[in-house]
């Protein structure tokens, strides 16, 4: 669509919004306070310490968050600041950024790959994570003992306790020595004495 042409009206309109209150009255300010301002278009000013840091703390929150493209785009603001410190570690948490969102882009293709990635996670601690993949890998392989146990006890970890048991039974029913495992797993001793995982661990208890 073609540009429309401002009137001689629009045009003095737009001098007195961007005159400062000493500007000359023809219209050329040269508005030493905005250096680099050019044909009308005003240069961005530099930034400061105090916003530099702004946007690294903002970005923390967001890379804390798991927010990783947001954090980066924040992290980049940060690293052209003039605190070298800040502008430091903004730059080392790109880096970290870069890698974490390139491990998030791996092919992940099949059951294993999602089960094994998600137990990286469950070692990290990054339990919201883990579920997730480890679901995406019961629903492609929902018969597998080893991951049923894995979800079971991210679960627990996170505090479903409910879905825990029920993922914790199903990995003992498929293989029977999940429950010794369990037994001996110090991730579920918080649970190991509580019903109903009391019984579903240790049986043998159950007409004592």
């Amino acid at each position: 669509m073609p540009e429309k042409k401002k009137s001689p009206a629009a045009k003095n309109t737009d001098r007195r919004m961007s005159k400062s209150p000493q500007a000359s009255k023809t219209g050329k300010s040269p508005e030493p306070d905005r250096a680099g301002a050019k044909d009308g278009v005003v240069a961005v000013a530099p930034l400061t310490a105090a916003r530099q840091l702004g946007c690294f703390e903002g970005a923390m929150k967001l890379f804390h968050a798991r927010k990783l493209q947001e954090a980066r785009g924040q992290f980049q603001i940060a690293a052209e600041g003039p605190e070298r410190d800040v502008a430091q570690r903004a730059r080392l948490h790109i880096s970290m950024c870069d890698r974490r969102l390139e491990q998030a882009t791996v092919a992940l293709k099949s059951a294993e790959d999602y089960y094994n990635y998600g137990v990286a996670l469950i070692n990290s601690r990054n339990i919201i994570e883990a579920r997730t993949h480890l679901e995406k890998a019961l629903s492609m392989a929902p018969g597998t003992d080893h991951i049923h146990y894995a979800l079971a006890l991210a679960q627990a970890l996170a505090g479903d306790a409910a879905n825990a048991y029920e993922n914790l039974k199903r990995a003992i029913e498929l293989e029977p020595r999940n429950r010794i495992m369990a037994r001996q797993d110090a991730d579920f001793a918080p649970l190991a004495n509580q019903a109903p995982f009391d019984v579903l661990l240790f049986p043998e208890k159950k007409g004592w």
